[in-house]
Order: C-alpha cells, then sequence, then structure tokens
C-alpha cells in the first residue's frame, strides 16, 4: 500500500472558493408572531416591550427580547416546548442578531410537529 503524500488535505478549485451571500440581520419578527392563532396562543408584551407566547395549554413558550433576554448572554428567541412524565421537553435559544426567517421556520417545524391529544 502506498500513500500519496505530494497534496495533503482538501482537493479544491477555485470555482468551489467563491464568496456566498447569507442571510444577516434581526429581520422582521412578525414573520415569526404572525404564524399564532388567537384560538390557540397567548401573546403578552411586558413592560419592556419582550413579547411572550404561550400554547393554551402551558406546554409550548415563545419568547421575543429585541434587546436581548434579561439575565441571558445575548439572547434574542427562546423557543421551549415542556415535556411529559415520560418524555423530556427542549428549548432552543437564539441570539438578538438571528434573522427573523430562520426563527419564523424553526417554529413553523415545532407547531407542524404538534398534533392535539
Amino acid at each position: 500500500m502506498t500513500v500519496d503524500v505530494a497534496s495533503p488535505g482538501f482537493a479544491t478549485t477555485v470555482e468551489a472558493l467563491r464568496l456566498h451571500s447569507w442571510k444577516l440581520g434581526p429581520g422582521q419578527p412578525g414573520q415569526v408572531i404572525d404564524q399564532f392563532t388567537d384560538a390557540d396562543f397567548k401573546l403578552v408584551v411586558d413592560d419592556r416591550a419582550d413579547v411572550h407566547i404561550n400554547s393554551r395549554d402551558g406546554r409550548f413558550y415563545l419568547g421575543w427580547f429585541p434587546m436581548g433576554r434579561p439575565g441571558g448572554d445575548g439572547e434574542g428567541w427562546v423557543i421551549a416546548v415542556t415535556g411529559t412524565a415520560k418524555v423530556p421537553g427542549y428549548r432552543m435559544s437564539f441570539d438578538t442578531e438571528t434573522p427573523a426567517e430562520i426563527i419564523a421556520a424553526a417554529v413553523a417545524q415545532v407547531l407542524a410537529s404538534s398534533r392535539p391529544l
């Protein structure tokens, strides 16, 4: 067996190294908030203008903290789903500069996975 040591690392081309444009900046939070209905969720805006959305059953939570979550390290968004006696829940957080489109996509996936019992 021989080993070719003449070309270590990744093989690439100049074309593969081209720059990309990436979605940056917080975007419009309405893209996230507009996914919720009054029939299934409660919305509260607190004295800091932070937005809190809870499912009527209390198991889903979305928090939007435009100036950062108090006591958090730059958290701008929190999504949490409470678990059951048999399965643990989960929590996701994103910083204040995460594009709203990304949060909206995550929320849409979480909402699509829910079903009435």
